[in-house]
């Protein structure tokens, strides 16, 4: 089955957090930004810019709250003109980024997420890559 096929046939463990009024989009990524499911109406291209852009924000993020923080990362929230972007871990190595409109409750988002994150636990676990020695 190909990567695209894959993050497709996933797309159900998405359902709940896609059903939420004002949500366009969502990805479970790995930690080094592949997709691992979206939700259907989300292209590949798109699915997967969206996924590296989430894995290079959740590092920074990482970075940030090691350095200033008090532990590690919970999530993030990025606001633009007519939206956001909600991006929360969701399983070992795993993340789950959310696409949505401006007219939405964050605290709404951020719950559903964290439900949703439960739902499907270590199904998408996604631990970091092995160097393969050759």
């Amino acid at each position: 089955m190909s990567h695209e096929a894959a993050a497709h046939d996933q797309s159900w463990m998405l359902s709940d957090v896609a059903e939420v009024p004002g949500v366009q989009h969502a990805v479970v990524l790995s930690a080094d930004g592949l997709v691992r499911a979206r939700t259907r109406d989300l292209g590949i291209d798109e699915a997967d810019t969206l996924a590296a852009a989430a894995a290079g924000l959740q590092s920074l993020g990482v970075s940030l709250a090691g350095r200033f923080g008090e532990g590690g990362l919970k999530q993030h929230m990025v606001e633009w003109k007519g939206g956001f972007l909600f991006l929360r871990g969701a399983g070992d190595g795993s993340r789950l980024a959310v696409i949505t409109s401006n007219k939405v409750d964050p605290g709404v988002i951020a719950s559903q997420m964290v439900l949703q994150v439960q739902r499907f636990g270590d199904h998408q676990a996604s631990p970091p890559r092995r160097r393969s020695v050759t």
